[in-house]
């Protein structure tokens, strides 16, 4: 079988050479507006739609050169360089950011089986060698261009992708009903605490929009910050380290390290870079079990609310106003715990806390499942992309 070592630039399409995106992405645009993606939108081999947000069409114009088609290559350049997706058909149409570069490539190349080998030992190799920075790590598009790629004849590649893409199939699955399950708590939680629906509500006489026994806190006095147990790696030592425990950011699981920090079910909220989704509110993750945080996530602990009940209340709230920078975005901890709270009377949380448990508990065995696939992909993915496995 003939096997060529190829740059990533003779590799793209002559007339969309790798490039990046937008450099001062301005308001949001909801109603009108042209999809977003940046870097920190790339997560393990997908674009988090969750997180996407709009810049209007008059910043989009100029940056043509980046408009998404759909089977694209989209790598994240800076932050967590080396993250890379391929961009499906349903983001036709949006755009990056200047932290996302765009790799498009010619009809003889299969962009499944390119992102899977920048994602491979080899891969991340390449990669490694050319990010710079010792603060926040970069890679150029100088550098881009020069990685240097195993190539296998088309049917190779469509067929080394297809193994793989199974078990990514099977993990976007789960996340799908994950997110169905979330959903649900979220749903429960507007009944009763935004519109005032709760068991017995029929009886409580309501205040200027609290009801009689409830009151409004501040975050702050609702759980324990550990922001002070966070330690950030750079990419490079994360590749040292590299072992089984979710690596997490501002965003979501930017890696896989073989220590952790935190053992147990905490909030996490971000902190600077990809702060609010695409419906106003910040930017959570729910998890459970052994993991490491960088600096970009905010670590909060049950103390007198659960984690699930304050997942849900910072759901329902529109975050900008707790929002500073405008090339960085960024929550800090003292205004992150000036967010106000309706907290209702201990009974009534005991019972919405009864009543999602179950939820959030297939929710964390769905997360384990796609931590077990992800494993099994990996152990996979150097092997088929070396060529030591054979395939038939």
């Amino acid at each position: 079988m003939s096997i060529e070592l190829r740059s990533l630039d003779e590799l793209v399409d002559p007339l969309r050479p790798i490039t990046y995106g937008v450099v001062k992405p301005g308001p949001e645009d909801p109603e009108a507006g042209v999809v977003f993606v940046r870097g920190g939108d790339i997560v393990d081999g997908a674009i988090v739609e969750a997180n996407l947000r709009t810049i209007t069409q008059e910043v989009s114009a100029p940056y043509s050169r980046t408009i998404l088609r759909g089977g694209e290559l989209v790598i994240s350049l800076v932050g967590n360089p080396g993250a890379v997706a391929v961009v499906p058909d349903r983001l036709a149409g949006a755009n990056l950011a200047r932290q996302a570069g765009l790799i498009a490539l010619r009809n003889e190349f299969h962009a499944p089986y390119l992102m899977y080998y920048l994602m491979s030992p080899s891969g991340k190799a390449e990669l490694f060698q050319r990010t710079q920075g010792a603060v926040q790590q970069v890679i150029n598009l100088s550098d881009l261009r020069k990685i240097r790629v195993r190539i296998p004849p088309l049917p190779v590649q469509k067929r080394v992708a297809g193994i793989l893409s199974a078990f990514d199939d099977l993990i976007e699955n789960n996340r799908r009903r994950i997110a169905l399950l979330e959903q649900s708590a979220r749903l429960l939680y507007r009944e009763w605490f935004v519109h005032l629906r709760f068991p017995g509500h029929e009886h409580v006489k309501v205040v200027d929009g609290v009801p009689e026994g409830w009151e409004r806190r501040a975050l702050g006095d609702l759980y324990e910050n550990l922001d002070r147990m966070r330690v950030p790696l750079s990419v490079l030592e994360r590749e040292k380290r590299r072992g089984e425990y979710p690596y997490h950011g501002a965003a979501g699981v930017l890696d896989y390290v073989g220590e952790f920090i935190f053992e147990g079910r905490y909030l996490l909220m971000g902190e600077d870079g990809t702060v609010i989704t695409s419906r106003g509110t910040p930017m959570l993750q729910l998890v459970d079990g052994k993991f490491w945080v960088n600096n970009h996530a905010h670590v909060m602990k049950a103390a007198l609310a659960s984690v699930e009940f304050l997942y849900c209340a910072l759901s329902e709230y529109q975050i900008q106003g707790h929002v500073t920078g405008v090339a960085q975005p960024k929550i800090t901890q003292k205004s992150m715990n000036r967010i106000p709270v309706l907290l209702p009377p201990d009974v009534l949380r005991l019972e919405f806390q009864g009543a999602v448990q179950g939820l959030f508990d297939q929710r964390f065995t769905l997360r384990t499942y796609i931590d077990k696939l992800r494993q099994a992909r990996d152990l996979l993915l150097p092997r088929l992309i070396s060529g030591e496995l054979r395939l038939a």
